[in-house]
């Protein structure tokens, strides 16, 4: 006879287990993790991966190495992989570029037109000719060699900084097209005013073209204001740029770059001429601190050399404009007043349209 198996009570629980919580965390202290249950199988086996934090914009998420985040523009190279060594191979390089390019594209352009032009003529003639402007052709062949200097910025900031160029523009980083035009027309008044008053003061102005002059009039035209946009990215753009970076004080890239471009502008110059030059240097720097970005200093360069070789064509000659090498105190000053009134109203213009004026990554 078989006995038969009485069926498992379950264990009794005691009222003391029954009283505790069901969520161990709160019981006393006692709060332990409580382990995952075994897996079995390949899926116990899996390695668990660890989550990882979120990626951090990075110093090249825009393909090129970015500024500090709320830099002004002179202090646009001082990124985090900055190191003092290339900004002081980049103006070097930008130096020696700009005295030899310009050189030899301005010379093989010379002797293209004369080749081609004036070939019964002698070559030593002809571009000594060319060059002091007495002819259209030669003022091409200067305009467009000091125009190469927007590629040699726009190299420099790519192989020496791994920056992108539009960084040379303004903090945004591109060309505000609404300020340049506004600066533009206040240049236009306010320089042009300047230029005739500092003309007209000793004697009236005695409108006779030079023969020519609709050839030069083109030339003008079409390329003397990619010649002064040039200037001012390689001297108030990658030169300004790069020597301010040297230091943490913004006016040291302001400063010195102003003098370089006043020196290099020839060493015949009289001590006024010098003074005004370097006048317009500094106040286009500091626009460009100031309001962040090019504009303004674009916009009075090229305004000034379009009227002043436009004015001296219709009235003596550009090539008594060109060989210009002294001017008085009183001429000076009249520059200087004028540039300094048109830096006063471009900065009220970027305060009026809100520009922003330093480096806003995020």
């Amino acid at each position: 006879m078989t006995k038969q198996k009485k069926p498992a009570v379950p264990a009794r629980t005691s009222s003391k287990a029954r009283s505790r919580s069901g969520n161990p965390a709160v019981r006393a202290g006692e709060a332990q993790s409580a382990a995952p249950p075994a897996r079995s199988g390949p899926v116990a086996n899996r390695p668990v991966a660890k989550r990882q934090p979120a990626k951090a914009p990075t110093a090249t998420d825009d393909g090129g190495v970015l500024p500090p985040d709320g830099a002004t523009y002179p202090q646009i190279l001082r990124g985090e992989s900055y190191l003092s060594w290339r900004s002081v191979l980049g103006v070097i390089f930008g130096l020696s570029l700009f005295v030899l390019v310009t050189y030899v594209v301005r010379q093989a352009l010379v002797m293209l037109f004369w080749a081609t032009t004036s070939g019964d003529q002698m070559i030593e003639d002809y571009s000594a000719r060319a060059l002091a402007f007495e002819q259209p052709l030669g003022m091409l062949a200067v305009n467009l060699g000091l125009a190469t200097l927007i590629p040699i910025s726009w190299a420099l900031m790519a192989m020496v900084h791994h920056m992108r160029p539009r960084w040379l523009s303004s903090v945004q980083p591109r060309i505000r097209w609404g300020y340049l035009f506004g600066c533009l027309a206040i240049a236009a008044v306010v320089l042009n005013g300047v230029l005739l008053l500092s003309r007209t003061a000793g004697e009236p102005l005695n409108f006779d073209p030079q023969p020519g002059f609709w050839g030069f009039l083109a030339v003008i035209v079409l390329t003397s204001p990619i010649q002064a946009a040039a200037e001012e990215i390689f001297f108030r753009g990658y030169l300004l740029q790069a020597l301010g970076s040297l230091v943490a004080k913004p006016w040291f890239g302001v400063v010195v770059s102003s003098v370089v471009f006043a020196l290099l502008h020839g060493t015949n110059q009289n001590l006024p001429l010098f003074v005004d030059r370097l006048g317009f240097a500094l106040l286009a720097g500091l626009l460009v601190w100031r309001t962040g970005g090019l504009e303004a200093g674009i916009a009075a360069h090229v305004i000034n050399n379009v009227f002043a070789y436009v004015i001296a064509g219709l009235t003596t000659s550009i090539a008594e404009l060109k060989g210009v090498t002294g001017i008085t105190w009183a001429h000076a000053g009249f520059n200087v007043g004028g540039f300094a009134v048109f830096a006063l109203l471009a900065y009220g213009l970027s305060r009026l349209m809100k520009l922003r004026t330093h480096v806003q990554l995020t």
